[in-house]
């Protein structure tokens, strides 16, 4: 009894510990006018003291509500017909994750029976993939809780730009 409580106990902390660098992971560092990154130069959440989201976040909310979420359920919360995104874009590469939604994925056999189609064509999703996996990246970590975030920044000039850039290309 006394090792079971002890592997509890180590357990316990490790999963603290990963949940610290986890953390760490997403802090934003830069910001280049139309997002920000993290000390990797990936994209990731900013979220003000009083609780206003970016942005890019809240472009994220509403993009995979309106893209995502018929397969992927509300919030990145999954449902019995497709994996949770919030846990993907914290569990998974930036990079993979970008793989996966412009090319697709098939993983069918006698456990598995999943069928993502590719999106790398759709500009309401590519032009704000990005984004998307910014919202994601904030539900995955706890930092936004579900439902319509409550406060937004405004949308950059520089954002504006690149979005019509994207849209018009």
């Amino acid at each position: 009894m006394k090792s079971a409580v002890s592997i509890l106990a180590l357990a316990t902390l490790f999963a603290g510990a990963v949940l610290a660098q986890d953390s760490a992971k997403t802090d934003a560092v830069t910001d280049d006018g139309i997002r920000w990154y993290d000390a990797d130069d990936i994209p990731t959440f900013n979220i003000a003291d009083d609780g206003t989201v970016d942005w890019s976040t809240f472009s994220g909310y509403r993009r995979y509500h309106a893209e995502c979420h018929v397969c992927h359920g509300p919030d990145g919360e999954g449902s019995s017909y497709a994996p949770a995104l919030k846990d993907s874009a914290v569990r998974l590469d930036y990079y993979d994750f970008v793989a996966i939604v412009a090319s697709g994925k098939k993983d069918v056999g006698t456990s598995a029976n999943q069928v993502m189609p590719a999106f790398g064509t759709n500009p309401n999703v590519m032009c704000y993939l990005d984004d998307i996996y910014t919202y994601l990246r904030a539900r995955g970590s706890d930092a936004v809780p579900r439902g319509r975030p409550a406060q937004k920044a405004e949308k950059p000039e520089a954002y504006a730009e690149a979005e019509n850039a994207c849209m018009e290309g």
